[in-house]
Formats: C-alpha cells, sequence, structure tokens
C-alpha cells in the first residue's frame, strides 16, 4: 500500500516538547484553450459542463485513485493480471478504467509500473488513451511517491536526490527548489503529474517510525521555507506536489500503516509547530494536500482519524486555512483509517469530511459501490461529489492534460538521468553530509596513512532504484577516491561471531567505515563499533538513516550523518570521508543523549567541518 516498505526507526528515546521546541479528443479540443499549466484559472463554465455530462458511476469514479499490477496499460505480464484479478477484479489498467472510470492511477515498483523510463512513459501514455477513448473519456492524473531519499517509486536512471531531512541539513531553499523542479521535469516527461512530496511534518520525535528522515527537521520555520521552496520548483515543471500528513504526522512512536496514532498537542502547540509547513505550502500554491490517518483530539476530540473529520478536513483545512485546492487521502489500506469502520465506509465518511480523492482502497469496489450507494441513498448530495470533481478537474486542466496527455520518447532522452540533472544532485548531496564527532582530528582520511579501508556494516534492502548494498556503495565511491577499499555486510543485528569476523578484518585494514543504522543501546552496531575501536584501527561511522545513531556511539572516534542509504548521500559521506569536500551540513534536529533523552547532546544547527 500507500508508502510501504519505509520500516521503522527502531528508535524508542523520546524528547521532552520543552526541549523540541526549543531547538477524449473531443474533450481536449474543447479544453485546448486552458492555456499551459499554472497559467490562467482554467474556464470553470466549460469543466462544469463536463461535469453535467458525467453519469453517477462515472461521478463517483473521477473520486478513485487506484493501484494497478503492470508495465503496461493493455499487455501487462501474466502475474500481473493474475494479481490484477485478484485484488481488483480486471485484467489490466484499460480495464480498470473501463469499469470503474477512476480519475487517478498510482504508479507503484513493487507493482511493476516503474521498470524504466521508457516504459513509465508508454504505460503512461497507454493509460491514457485508454480513458481518452471511453465515451466523455477524459485524461488521467497519474500519480507516485517521490520523495527521494528513502521513499522512491522511479528509480535509475531518473536522478535520484537526497531526502528531506538531508535536504534540511544543507538548509538551502535554492537546493530544495532545484529539487522540486529537476524530479518535476523528470516526472512529467513519463507523463507522471502528481508526486505526493514534499513531507511537510515537523519531526520532533526521534522514535517515529514512519517519517524520520522522511521531513526537513524539527524546526518549524526552516521546514516551512523548505517545503514551500519545493512546492514552488514541482509546480514549476508543471506537476502537482503534494504536502503531507495533515495535520502533521511528526509527533508519534505509531506507524499509521500499523496502528493508530494519536497525536497529543495542543490546540496551540499544534498552531505552533505542525501547522507553519502547510500554511507555508498553501501561500506558495500547493496544488494538493494529503490527509494522515490519525487522531489530535484538540482538533477534533471524536475518536476519529483526521481523513474521516470533517472539523479538520473543512473547518481548519478549508474554512480557516484557506484552502481550496485538492485534498487526497493518504492509502486507504492502512490500517490507521480502517480500525474504527470499515472499508466500505471509510470513502463515505472521507468525502463528508471534505475529501476530494479517494487513494488506494483496498477493495476498489467494495469502496466504489459503496460511495454509489451513499449518493443514491442521501446520504451523499451528487451536488458534494461534483464540488470534487471540480477541484480535480480544474487540477487536470491546470497541469495541461486536456490540452497534452501524452509524452513522446524523445522528451524522455532529453529529460529524465541527464549529465546535468545528475551533477546537480551530486551538488545538493555534497551541501548535507554533517559531521558530527571528529577526534583528533582523525578526517579527512589520508589516502598515505590510510590506504586500506575496510567498509563494515548495516545493508538494508536497497531504497528503489539504487545501486546497493550501502557498504558496496561506499566501498566502491572510496575505491574511485583512490583508497583500496573492501566490504563486508554485517547487517543491522550482527551476531558475536560476525562481529569477530569483522574485528579480524578489521586487523588487515588502516582505518574502518561503519554504515550504521538506527543504533539502539543494546544493538549488536553497537557492539560492533565499540570492538572495531578496541582494535586501534580508527573507526568512521557513518549513520545511512537517522542521524540519532551518533549518541550510542561514544567509542567511535568520528561519526557522519548522511541521513539515507541511496547512491548519492552515500557517494558524499564518501567524498567527505576522503577530504574531497568539505562537511557542509547542520543538524535539523536535536540529538539527545542515549542516557537522558531530556538532554541534548547536539543542538540543531550543529556541525563540523574541516
Amino acid at each position: 500500500m500507500h508508502d510501504t516498505g519505509t520500516g521503522s526507526t527502531g528508535n524508542t528515546a523520546q524528547p521532552s516538547r520543552r526541549t523540541v521546541l526549543a531547538a477524449t479528443a473531443g474533450v481536449t479540443a474543447a479544453l485546448a484553450a486552458a492555456g499551459p499549466a499554472h497559467a490562467a484559472a482554467p474556464d470553470d463554465s466549460r469543466l462544469r459542463a463536463l461535469v453535467s455530462r458525467m453519469t453517477l458511476e462515472e461521478k463517483v469514479g473521477q473520486l478513485f485513485v487506484m493501484r494497478v499490477y503492470g508495465h503496461s496499460a493493455t499487455a501487462p505480464d501474466q502475474a500481473d493480471i493474475d494479481a490484477n484479478l485478484k485484488e481488483i477484479g480486471v485484467r489490466t489498467a484499460a480495464e480498470l478504467l473501463a469499469k470503474y472510470r477512476v480519475g487517478g492511477i498510482i504508479y507503484f515498483a513493487w507493482a511493476h509500473n516503474t521498470r524504466e523510463p521508457h516504459q513509465i512513459a508508454d504505460l503512461s501514455n497507454g493509460i491514457q488513451k485508454a480513458s481518452l477513448e471511453l465515451p466523455r473519456g477524459l485524461p488521467v492524473l497519474i500519480s507516485t511517491d517521490q520523495e527521494h531519499g528513502i521513499v522512491a517509486r522511479v528509480g535509475k536512471p531518473a536522478t535520484l536526490f537526497p531526502g528531506a531531512m538531508a535536504v534540511g541539513a544543507g538548509g538551502s531553499r535554492s537546493d530544495a527548489r532545484t529539487l522540486g523542479r529537476i524530479a518535476g521535469a523528470e516526472l512529467r516527461a513519463m507523463g507522471i503529474r502528481q508526486d505526493y512530496s514534499p513531507v511537510a511534518d515537523v519531526n520532533v520525535n526521534p522514535a517515529n517510525p514512519v517519517i524520520g528522515v522522511r521531513s526537513f527537521g524539527a524546526d518549524p520555520r526552516a521546514v516551512s521555507r523548505l517545503v514551500a521552496a519545493e512546492v514552488a520548483g514541482y509546480q514549476r515543471s508543471g506537476v502537482a506536489a503534494t504536502a503531507k500528513h495533515f495535520p502533521g504526522h511528526g509527533d508519534t512512536n505509531v506507524d499509521s500503516h500499523t496502528g493508530f496514532p494519536t497525536i497529543t498537542h495542543s490546540r496551540e502547540l499544534w498552531e505552533q509547530l505542525d501547522a507553519p509547513p502547510f500554511r507555508a505550502a498553501i501561500a506558495a500554491g500547493i496544488d494538493s494536500i494529503m490527509t494522515a490517518h490519525l487522531m489530535v483530539p484538540a482538533l477534533d476530540d471524536s475518536g476519529d482519524p483526521a481523513t474521516l473529520s470533517r472539523p479538520i478536513l473543512t473547518g481548519i483545512l478549508r474554512e480557516r486555512l484557506g484552502y481550496d485546492g485538492v485534498v487526497v487521502t493518504d492509502s486507504l489500506g492502512m490500517e490507521g483509517v480502517r480500525s474504527k469502520y470499515g472499508d466500505a465506509r471509510v470513502p463515505v465518511l472521507a468525502l463528508k469530511a471534505g475529501v476530494d480523492q479517494l487513494l488506494n482502497p483496498p477493495d476498489l469496489d467494495l469502496a466504489w459501490n459503496a460511495v454509489l450507494t451513499a449518493v443514491r441513498e442521501g446520504e451523499l448530495t451528487e451536488a458534494r461529489l461534483d464540488e470534487s470533481i471540480l477541484r480535480v478537474l480544474r487540477l487536470k486542466s491546470r497541469l495541461g492534460l486536456f490540452r497534452s496527455p501524452y509524452v513522446d520518447q524523445g522528451g524522455v532522452d532529453r529529460t529524465v538521468g541527464t549529465r546535468a540533472h545528475l551533477a546537480a544532485a551530486d551538488r545538493i548531496a555534497e551541501r548535507t553530509t554533517t559531521l558530527l564527532v571528529n577526534e583528533g582530528r582523525l578526517l579527512p582520511l589520508s589516502r598515505r596513512r590510510h590506504p586500506k579501508v575496510l567498509v563494515v556494516g548495516a545493508d538494508p534492502a536497497s531504497p528503489s532504484g539504487t545501486t546497493g548494498p550501502p557498504t558496496g556503495v561506499l566501498a566502491g565511491a572510496l575505491n574511485e577516491l583512490g583508497f583500496t577499499a573492501t566490504a563486508l555486510s554485517t547487517g543491522t543485528a550482527p551476531s558475536a561471531a560476525t562481529i569477530a569476523k569483522a574485528v579480524a578484518a578489521a586487523r588487515d585494514a588502516d582505518a574502518v567505515v561503519a554504515a550504521t543504522y538506527n543504533v539502539t543501546a543494546g544493538s549488536g552496531q553497537k557492539a560492533l563499533v565499540e570492538q572495531l575501536a578496541a582494535t586501534g584501527r580508527p573507526v568512521v561511522a557513518v549513520a545511512i538513516r537517522n542521524p540519532y545513531d551518533v549518541a550510542q556511539l561514544p567509542s567511535a572516534p568520528a561519526c557522519l550523518a548522511a541521513y539515507s542509504w541511496t547512491d548519492v548521500e552515500l557517494r558524499s559521506a564518501a567524498r567527505v570521508i576522503a577530504g574531497r569536500v568539505k562537511p557542509r551540513g547542520k543538524l535539523p534536529v536535536p540529538v539527545q543523549r542515549a542516557d537522558d533523552p531530556e538532554q541534548v547532546l547536539y543542538p540543531v544547527g550543529y556541525g563540523l567541518s574541516y
């Protein structure tokens, strides 16, 4: 489902609030005059005329954004046909559109939608053709989660940038805007016109298992600036950005994929901490906002998740914050929205709350028929559906989908993964790596004094489309920089035997680089670093996910935060280790002491250099 595979942080220390706060051809022709993306407002009279000609069934379909398996809209592999039949009751994307008239389709790597850029472009064109050839056919709004960092559905050879927390460490609005502009241009070239990014959550809880490094940081002002900049970049490229997860998912120790989180912030604290990035996104002209499947009693004491809360989505987001763009749910397959009501009630209640797009329900037929029945029985009015459909059509018009729904392969070649784009990603990454500890000026390592380097550590599954494993990428980058580096994967929970093997290998090295991944007090990773340091060999710890690892690694004479284990961030860390670039990143979150989470070990803004 949506956002699956982002994993758990494994951290348990929680800072106090005080600590954190201190720190168709006919249709297409009819609307061709709407103009380029983000030009003048579309002609509502023409869009309203489209809505008036839709059947009720077509209207219901326009509200759904659905997954579908396969690399092709009409000829997917047999395994994908089988998966579609099992989960959706159709064989292909074309059949999905014909049966349910869905307004949007979401791409996932695990659904085999995103093999490579030319295939993605062909799939997008096939989807548009299938929809536009239907009676009263409309263009489809194709979306994906391309946050960069640890969540990316389109991989190499597309350009992959550092994730949000790394960008937060760089602190550059220009870099955030460049990321959005280039990433948006590449998505648009492949026919993807809505990106579920940026994350606007302010991550103040180190134990947050679902947001973490997907957030720009813990300072609401800094997060707001970077959210607004990235939104501007994406939307300049003609791709709808999506700020998520409203009203804020940054302070929870429960993953809404598997549970139902509660945010205990007071209304005042929410206004101070969680609201600013969403206000900034709205001021920047954000096209869509995604809801969170969590409860905020201070904003709505009904016990309903925000996705189903009219006080939150209509009362606060629409009326108080003045937002009249598209509101999309997070995946309706997530436990946080399914725990209180059944799957038939959720889409109806979401629409009653003020939602416009219903994302990825676990059972589309059930959800689609539930909305249809709710209108026929009077629980929902057709006029209510029309409001949301008009917002979705306005967005499609602004994005140029009525004027130009198709993409061409030449555009893919000219845009996706170009040398200039890849170089821009590397430059941005170089400004994000954060040096936290450097005892005795161990870093940068010298090729003369430390020619042989052993790279050990955690090798989590590689984020979509990156090379991996991390130890191999780090070793390869160090070899390119003139060292003789070898990789030894020790995993996220190394056994005593694995640690002994690494210690033996370290004795033949001049220095050791240890990639760490969410280290905890009793973690084998901590024991690994301690025993490596005891050999007398200089040890450089590189936190390849959360920067909080440094608090658990006092035995490491040098510690870096890379914020992700994607190639671009690992290459940057290697260049910093080798002294090719100076570390410039500054912590965008505070790091608390391991033995006393009330005390800050390294504050927001901390970072060393050479």
